[in-house]
């Protein structure tokens, strides 16, 4: 009797465990995703599950579908191919933060004589 009642507490801590180590976890990473999904709206940077980048031109609920403009071609996807969505303050960083640095050669005075020839 003592060796059933040990089985299944075993059999309910593995149970419990793969609860919160599996299950869980995936309903909040799908909870989220559907966050995501539901903020859509036209004018956002996004990226495609096959890593196709573009701007949402157009989004049609009735179907669940999203026009993508890609460098002036306009794609429809399905809304679930939509991987991520790129934050707008991301971007502006990063054109904001980007320089270019132009170095010059020094001149030596063996390309000075070059020069002269």
């Amino acid at each position: 009797m003592n060796s059933s009642v040990s089985t299944i507490v075993l059999f309910v801590a593995i149970m419990a465990l793969m609860y919160f180590m599996m299950i869980r976890p995936q309903k909040k990473q799908q909870q989220k995703r559907k966050e995501m999904m539901n903020q859509l709206k036209k004018g956002d940077r996004v990226i495609t599950i096959g890593r196709l980048h573009g701007v949402i031109d157009s989004i049609n609920d009735a179907d669940q579908t999203v026009t993508l403009d890609c460098d002036g071609i306009f794609l429809t996807f399905d809304r679930t191919a939509i991987g991520r969505v790129i934050p707008a303050e991301s971007t502006t960083e990063k054109t904001a933060t980007k320089s270019t640095t132009i170095i010059e050669k020094p001149k030596t005075e063996d390309s000075s004589e070059d020069e002269t020839k």
